[in-house]
């Protein structure tokens, strides 16, 4: 067991037959909704003067990051998704809010994959764009607020147990959206960053490049097929599990506390088994299908 947790792909090491990768935000930890309800959703709302429709643009950033298929979305995606879905709603034409499109927003987001504050700025920097500036005035402020405000979160109660029959066996890392500074704040916090080898935050790329430079083809850190886990609560968990052909245990968003006993109690010995794929994954991925919509509720009204 790692008491300093690497904070560089370059720096994993493969010293198991197996591995785990684990999101942070609502997996590990119920820190979803406090820091999207009191941290990210205030301040989107202030900063893109959303203010005369403000209960329909909370209703639009929940939806996008914690009741909808694309719940765990990076922040920066996140916002233009939200002001795209805000555009198209009545409440916002009928009060005639102003709701930005950010072209330049979407042209950097397009084109660079380690979608963090360090490479926002270097991008600040280079086009002096007042757009961009905008967007990372809102990011910082969302980090202030999310170490203000988010604090004594503990893990869901199995989440330990799992930690403890996993790193005897398994090679772990944290695998997430979330800034690393906020991530080794709460792992180290709640004493379990010993338990994985490697925090990934945002800074280091997508979850997809982060499980392709460790548990992917790399020379002296590949594990067979079946010997690769990722656990998650969103839909892009699931997606970046595929894109290294890993198998998936989702962590069902409201159902969390049964779903990390369920994973204690069955999901571990059946990963370490081999009996994992198949009938098994077929049956978690259709429960994980049915817990989050596609089309937002309003749409069907």
């Amino acid at each position: 067991m790692s008491m300093h947790p690497a904070h560089d792909l370059d720096a994993f090491e493969k010293r198991h037959g197996f591995f785990v990768g684990i999101d942070s935000d609502g997996c590990v930890f119920d820190s979803m909704e406090i820091k999207h309800k009191e941290c990210f959703c205030p301040a989107f709302i202030d900063n893109y003067d959303l203010q005369a429709a403000a209960r329909f643009a909370r209703e639009v950033w929940e939806f996008v990051n914690l009741y909808s298929r694309s719940r765990g979305i990076n922040r920066f995606k996140a916002v233009l998704r939200s002001l795209e879905l805000c555009r198209s709603r009545a409440e916002f034409i009928e009060r005639k809010v102003a709701v930005p499109e950010l072209r330049e927003l979407t042209e950097w987001v397009a084109r660079e994959s380690k979608l963090g504050n360090p490479q926002l700025d270097a991008e600040l920097k280079r086009t002096g764009s007042a757009e961009l500036a905008r967007v990372m005035k809102w990011s910082r402020e969302v980090n202030d607020a999310v170490e203000k405000v988010v604090r004594n979160v503990p893990p869901f109660p199995s989440v330990r147990p799992a930690l403890d029959r996993l790193t005897g066996d398994a090679d772990v890392i944290v695998v997430s959206q979330t800034p690393a500074a906020a991530l080794i704040r709460e792992w180290a916090e709640q004493e379990i960053d010993g338990y994985v080898s490697l925090i990934a935050g945002q800074e280091l790329g997508t979850k997809d490049e982060h499980l392709a430079a460790t548990a992917g083809a790399r020379p002296g850190a590949v594990y067979e097929s079946d010997h690769v886990l990722m656990i998650g609560d969103a839909p892009g968990d699931h997606s970046a599990a595929k894109s290294v052909g890993a198998l998936f245990f989702p962590i069902l968003p409201g159902q969390e506390e049964e779903s990390w006993k369920r994973f204690v109690s069955e999901g571990i010995d059946r990963f370490f088994a081999g009996s994992f794929a198949g009938a098994y994954q077929k049956e978690l991925l259709a429960e994980f299908d049915a817990v989050l919509p596609d089309s937002p509720p309003w749409s069907h009204a």
